[in-house]
């Protein structure tokens, strides 16, 4: 099996029901096998190659894939978008229309049992006359068919997957490479290395769970929203007790209507334009009602959210957290996780806690889009403050303010705000740092015009979200999103290629990554690798933001630390 196949080689990649379909150098090969990990793990052993796949969450198996090429995470960098099915993935490809959407997902992974065996027939050919993907082979059916046909699909599948691999590398060499000093691959096809190990990342993401100490989670939402209710009129009881002290200063209104809150806030002689925590919590200290309303919401998303249903649902036996992970949003590519994974409460962090003998080592980049954008933008200026472990220091005595104004300043600049203390703070970051504002300004008028734009790595963001036409809410919303999109996305870019990174420096060990969040990595390890594990995330940092970003002369930080409970991290 892969006799002559050179070392480092592209090797496409199927892992079906009792198979591996496997192809490389024009060769394919169909074997049978219930133990897929140990034979992938043999040939990574053995040759070390790019593992190609259509999809990470198809080739699974518990096995670690050093390098890949995943054809969806490439897909969606190069067309943008959320489609990643294999009949858009191949039109793409070979610059044709996409076709319809599959109504279930294709090959499913190793230890799925067979599907359905009815409408297998007449789907040897893989691709029609017109020259797409048939619909079985898009939607899976083709298959759903005994060995050793199934197997034999699956190496034919494999070599197709070669096929778009080859296409999308030719388009990916057609990317401009922005680093002032390029070395190595091109960027966009780092670009590409990084976003397919984050893909494969994503999947061992939503197997392996965060560790959640539930009975410390139990208590946090008790303290917060009561005992676990025993009925839905016990439920509708301990709700009416949070919602009472509320009401006794805003009325006898629906707390859960965002209508009635702000008539109750304006009773009380606070006119705002609406409810959220950052803008009532100023007013925290003026009026006891809005003290207890902010008080109440968070026990209310606890409650709703985060609860005890939440916990039932979500947490396994293991004590793990998990839910579905994605490797890039459909905007700027930024990683995402259902079951509440990204937007756990502050509340609930001490209940993330390390397994016996076991630590968290958590990473967080300081002040990453800020950095980026003076890598993107290639400011003097900018570059020059990004030396500074605080970059806003620097950039307040180039703009003559203090620390909060200068931080104000950059984020209206990267957000495209324009009014108020925001307005003028950008006002002067246009004169000390042009280039900067000059590169938010051009990709802000191509939102505005409704043309894409591709981030720094060579990711394509589309602006068809926002609609056409010449509606003037419509265009500036473009505007904003295409002008924070370019330093979102190319942060997006650098912070996985740090994961994959870090990811590749614990294979082999016990350690791994049990979360992603937004600029934030949390690892779980044996205490005795703490040390290694830190020591790790810093170096890889450096590796990954040197490839990145070379020639910039741009500085990226992290702060690190060791704890047994994610709370302990500052």
């Amino acid at each position: 099996m892969l006799e002559g196949v050179s070392r480092s080689a592209a090797v496409g990649l199927v892992v079906v029901p009792g198979g591996v379909g496997l192809a490389a150098d024009g060769q394919r090969w169909a074997v049978p096998t219930d133990d897929p990990a140990t034979l992938i793990a043999q040939v990574e052993e053995r040759l070390a190659p790019r593992w190609t796949f259509w999809a990470a969450r198809g080739v699974f198996v518990g096995a670690h894939l050093a390098r890949c090429h995943d054809l969806a995470a490439v897909h969606r960098l190069l067309e943008g978008g959320w489609r990643e099915d294999t009949g858009a993935v191949w039109a793409a490809a070979h610059e044709r229309p996409a076709p319809a959407e599959p109504s279930r997902r294709p090959v499913a992974s190793h230890g799925t049992g067979l599907l359905d065996l009815d409408g297998a027939e007449g789907t040897d050919e893989p691709i029609t006359d017109a020259g797409q993907v048939a619909p079985t082979w898009a939607d899976g059916r083709a298959f759903d068919v005994e060995n050793p046909l199934r197997t034999e699909r699956a190496a034919r599948w494999a070599e197709l997957a070669l096929v778009v691999a080859g296409r999308q590398n030719r388009r990916l060499a057609e990317l401009p490479d922005r680093r002032r000093t390029p070395s190595g691959p091109a960027l966009p096809v780092q670009t590409a290395f990084s976003e397919s190990a984050a893909a494969l990342l994503a999947v061992e993401l939503s197997r392996t769970g965060l560790p959640l100490d539930r009975a410390t989670a139990e208590t946090i939402v008790g303290d917060s929203v009561g005992p676990r209710p025993s009925s839905p009129a016990e439920e509708l009881r301990l709700r009416a007790v949070r919602d009472d002290p509320v009401r006794a200063h805003l009325g006898p209104i629906d707390l859960r209507s965002n209508a009635q809150v702000l008539s109750g806030l304006r009773n009380l002689g606070f006119d705002v334009p609406d409810t959220r925590a950052h803008r009532l919590e100023p007013f925290r200290d003026a009026h006891p009602g809005v003290a207890a309303l902010l008080d109440w919401r968070k026990a209310e998303r606890l409650a709703t959210t985060y609860g005890y249903r939440w916990l039932d649902e979500h947490v396994g036996r293991d004590g793990r957290l998990r839910g579905e992970w994605s490797a890039a949003d459909a905007a700027a590519g930024r990683m995402t996780a259902q079951a509440g994974l990204h937007n756990l409460p502050a509340e609930l962090r001490p209940a993330v806690a390390a397994e016996p003998g076991h630590v968290l080592v958590r990473a967080d980049l300081g002040q990453v889009e800020p950095r980026v954008l003076a890598a993107v933008s290639q400011d003097p200026g900018l570059v020059a403050a990004t030396r500074d472990d605080d970059l806003y220091a620097p950039v307040a005595a180039a703009l003559g303010a203090d620390r909060p104004t200068a931080k104000i300043a950059v984020l209206a600049a990267m957000y495209g705000q324009t009014s108020g203390a925001a307005g003028e703070a950008l006002r002067r970051m246009e004169k000390a740092y042009p280039r900067a504002l000059a590169y938010l300004r051009s990709a802000e008028e191509a939102g505005r015009q409704g043309r894409d734009v591709r981030t720094y790595g060579g990711r394509l963001v589309r602006m068809a979200a926002f609609g056409a036409g010449e509606d003037g809410a419509v265009t500036a919303a473009r505007g904003r999103f295409a002008r924070n999109a370019v330093v979102q996305g190319a942060a997006a870019e650098l912070f996985k290629a740090w994961a994959a990174t870090v990811r590749a420096g614990l294979a082999g060990t016990p350690g791994r990554i049990v979360l992603c969040l937004h600029d934030e990595l949390l690892l779980h390890v044996p205490e005795s690798q703490a040390s290694s594990a830190a020591a790790l995330i810093t170096t890889a940092l450096e590796q990954a933001s040197g490839r990145w970003a070379a020639g910039s002369g741009v500085r990226f930080v992290a702060d690190v630390s060791v704890v047994r409970r994610w709370s302990e991290a500052k």
